[in-house]
């Protein structure tokens, strides 16, 4: 005797060797002794075990599921009476199991109630399903259809539209991911590179943006509308004439320095930063921007800013104009030690924004050490500026002029075309205002440290540089205490920071006091997303030194090892680890030669060829 029973959701037959009350040892159609349960078989019959299931499943198929769905009962039912009515006759095993099995397959059709009892789906419920699977057959159709488009290296219009989406930040359950993520597979194409067949990467960079856009600015770099800043407080009018020193494309300037003579002899050094605070409300359409950008983002070529071009324009210390500031006064004796500092809340006369341009050319090193008689704007205040600033670099215990040389790096790209140029670290004007800055930085810390303020400092210990809201010293500056304030147009740290200055300055309940849970939680948000913008920098910047590689057909660059296989290329913002590279020391010349520049993956592969000399390499230390 066989017997046809369920396991494991499937059907299958077996001849029986013996049983018990409560279960069967059975041989099954492939030979195996298995033991099932007498709950688990429908039906037992003689005829041939090997012809069983290929004879019901092919009258199975036979059997038309909405006819069957229309003849079966609105109630409950079990196999046995629907197969009966059905065939017309009390059915063989082989017309029972067909039936059963037909039941069991169609889960849309009919409900499994028990053991081979069923109710068949209400109307509305299995209209639902076929329209579904009616459904799910076009869209098949429809990826299908895209797939060999993208095989064939055309791009359907449907998937070009969402192309960076999918690239990026891909949404699983839409069609167009389905079929891109067929059509990759299917070519052995990495989603990228099937991009890049398929026309759909024009330009790299492009891409990058993209990307970079939809994680950090997912509803575009538009402001969209916003109030205007507030009308400003009235304000007295300082007597210092300051100047501001920055790049030609620089249009946030927030920072600007005045010197005068003080009758006793010592002069008045005036540091003036913008003050947008003083126009831009608590909780205000501009604030909420602040906080949400919370730092400009730069790269080559562009910039997206933390706040619009009319509210910089309002703030920013434009030269002409009597703009609101925030000025720390230093007094400096004439060997110059500061001996005093006083805060104030004014309108500062901007006279000039001076340009590194056409400044390098009058104000630089050489001009210093010998003075050629050229007259230039603000030589006096920035020839004694230049030998304060050296001054304070020796107090934080930073001045070293056996120091090896360090460069910073400019890239320009216009229409594709990239143009490097090298700029040496530390020239006058650069330390000028660096040392200025970290001055003002590092007393306003101080000051509200003092006052029991909290801030958002930057500290450094163990070469590692971290924020927190209590003073901390930062080591690779040499300072005590350092609160980043200088640059409120720029960076939202600054910008709430300004807010706390000006409690402290008015006598005033700060906005945030100690333990505030809404500033540690700026204060990561900050962190967080400035550290990624500089990434993102980054990121751009190594692509277009790769294209100027190519660009400038280098085949065969020099480097300076840094560290292991860490090297830097000579002439480039560019670190790159080289495989294979010998065990060197730091500040080793090597010559390299490019095997391969990938500007699609950002990847470049260089060769070690030989050692060339050894120079002092140059350090990284984070400026102010």
């Amino acid at each position: 005797m066989n017997v046809f029973y369920e396991e494991s959701g499937s059907f299958k037959v077996g001849s029986i060797v013996s049983r018990s009350d409560a279960s069967l040892q059975v041989d099954t159609q492939h030979g195996k002794r298995a033991k099932i349960k007498s709950a688990n078989v429908f039906l037992e019959f003689n005829s041939p075990l090997a012809d069983f299931l290929p004879a019901a499943d092919k009258l199975a198929a036979d059997i038309d599921l909405d006819f069957l769905w229309e003849c079966s009962p609105d109630d409950e039912f079990g196999y046995q009476d629907l197969a009966a009515d059905y065939f017309g006759h009390e059915p063989s095993a082989v017309e029972a199991a067909a039936l059963i099995g037909r039941l069991h397959g169609a889960p849309m059709y009919f409900y499994k109630k028990g053991k081979g009892r069923y109710k068949k789906a209400p109307q509305d419920a299995l209209q639902a399903a076929l329209a579904g699977i009616e459904r799910k057959k076009r869209e098949q159709e429809q990826i299908d259809g895209w797939v060999s488009e993208l095989k064939a290296g055309a791009l359907p219009e449907a998937i070009r539209s969402q192309l960076m989406q999918l690239l990026w930040k891909p949404d699983k359950n839409t069609l167009e991911f389905k079929a891109f993520d067929q059509a990759s597979r299917e070519t052995g194409l990495p989603p990228l590179r099937l991009a890049d067949k398929v026309g759909g990467i024009p330009s790299v960079p492009d891409y990058l943006m993209a990307g970079f856009l939809m994680e950090y600015f997912p509803k575009g770099a538009g402001f969209g509308k916003y109030a205007p800043p507030d009308a400003l407080p009235e304000l007295s009018v300082s007597s210092a004439r300051a100047f501001s020193i920055d790049d030609a494309n620089t249009t946030e300037i927030d920072d600007a320095l005045s010197v005068e003579d003080l009758p006793n002899g010592n002069k008045r050094v005036g540091i003036h930063i913008a003050a947008p605070t003083l126009g831009v409300p608590v909780d205000s359409d501009i604030e909420k921007m602040v906080l949400s950008r919370l730092s400009t983002a730069y790269f080559p070529g562009d910039k997206i800013t933390m706040l619009p071009d009319d509210v910089v324009q309002a703030f920013t210390l434009q030269e002409g104009r009597d703009c609101p500031a925030f000025s720390l006064y230093a007094e400096v004796t004439p060997e110059f030690e500061p001996v005093a500092f006083e805060n104030r809340i004014e309108k500062v006369h901007i006279a000039a924004n001076l340009r590194h341009a056409e400044l390098e050319q009058v104000f630089n090193e050489e001009t210093l050490a010998n003075d050629p008689g050229v007259d230039y704007p603000f030589k006096r205040e920035l020839v004694w500026l230049w030998q304060f600033a050296e001054a304070l670099e020796k107090r934080r215990g930073k001045y070293d002029p056996t120091r090896p040389v360090q460069h910073d790096y400019n890239i320009d790209v216009s229409d594709g075309h990239v143009t490097i140029t090298i700029r040496k670290r530390g020239a006058p004007m650069d330390k000028l205002v660096s040392e200025l800055m970290i001055l003002a930085n590092s007393e306003w810390g101080r000051m509200l440290a003092e006052a029991d303020i909290p801030a958002m400092y930057r500290a450094q210990s163990m070469g590692k540089v971290r924020m927190t809201t209590r003073p901390e010293p930062h080591m690779g500056l040499g300072v005590a205490q350092y609160a980043w304030s200088t640059s409120p147009l720029r960076r939202a740290s600054d910008f709430i920071n300004q807010r706390q200055l000006a409690a402290m300055i008015r006598g005033e309940k700060p906005l945030f006091p100690q333990g505030d849970a809404m500033l540690f939680a700026i204060l990561r948000d900050f962190d967080a997303t400035y550290g990624a913008y500089l990434s993102f920098q980054d990121k751009m910047e190594h692509y277009w030194c790769l294209k100027y590689l190519l660009q400038e057909n280098i085949t065969a660059p020099t480097a300076t090892v840094i560290k292991e296989d860490l090297v830097r290329i000579d002439g480039l913002p560019l670190r790159l680890r080289i495989p294979g590279l010998p065990e060197l020391a730091r500040g080793d010349r090597v010559q390299l030669s490019v095997v391969k520049v990938d500007l699609l993956t950002q990847e470049v592969e260089l060769r070690y060829t030989g050692r060339l000399d050894h120079v002092e390499a140059e350090t990284d230390d984070e400026e102010g």
